[in-house]
């Protein structure tokens, strides 16, 4: 089960995406790089693969905290290893929108922006998650306070799980023409 912290007063930056100021696509090695970044890359593709339409991503996952954000993004590695941002989202959690289980994990069901793009053959998928993307998306400080006037700061332990019960996966649109 990958493991990562999320420390607000770090926040994981964002690379690329949707913001105005720092959208377009970007190479995302450098947040990759980062230990508050779980990074999954699948094999080399032998076809090109087309997606058009809606990305959704249902993690099973595990936090210390309520007051938390899961932020996905699909990128398109290249062969020399460059990691370019295809699609992202964000969602953010509060004590009324999550359903803990038994054992105190939940789903985490993310939206993240419809996707137009073809992998070429020789190019990987990466999905990226991570508890934010800053500061295209404000960053969660934990305690569930309004960001303008809150004054503390609270850490998250975070968890993905993609085990037999507990699996999490990202849903492609695939179109064959």
């Amino acid at each position: 089960m990958p493991e990562a912290g999320w420390r607000p007063a770090d926040p994981t930056p964002s690379i690329g995406g949707i913001g105005m100021l720092t959208g377009g696509a970007a190479d995302n090695r450098p947040l990759e790089a980062r230990s508050d970044v779980l990074v999954y890359t699948s094999d080399e593709l032998g076809e090109p693969l087309e997606l058009i339409g809606p990305v959704e991503a249902q993690l099973h996952v595990g936090s210390s905290l309520d007051h938390t954000d899961f932020f996905v993004r699909v990128c398109d590695v290249s062969p020399d290893g460059r990691s370019v941002n295809v699609c992202d989202g964000l969602q953010r959690f509060d004590p009324a929108s999550i359903r803990r289980n038994p054992d105190a994990t939940f789903t985490a069901a993310v939206a993240l922006w419809p996707v137009g793009h073809t992998f070429a053959p020789g190019h990987r998928i990466r999905v990226q998650v991570s508890s934010g993307a800053h500061p295209v998306y404000a960053r969660n400080l934990g305690t569930g306070d309004p960001s303008a006037t809150a004054t503390t700061l609270q850490n998250a332990d975070q968890a993905v799980h993609h085990e037999p019960g507990r699996l999490s996966w990202v849903t492609l649109p695939h179109f064959s023409g």
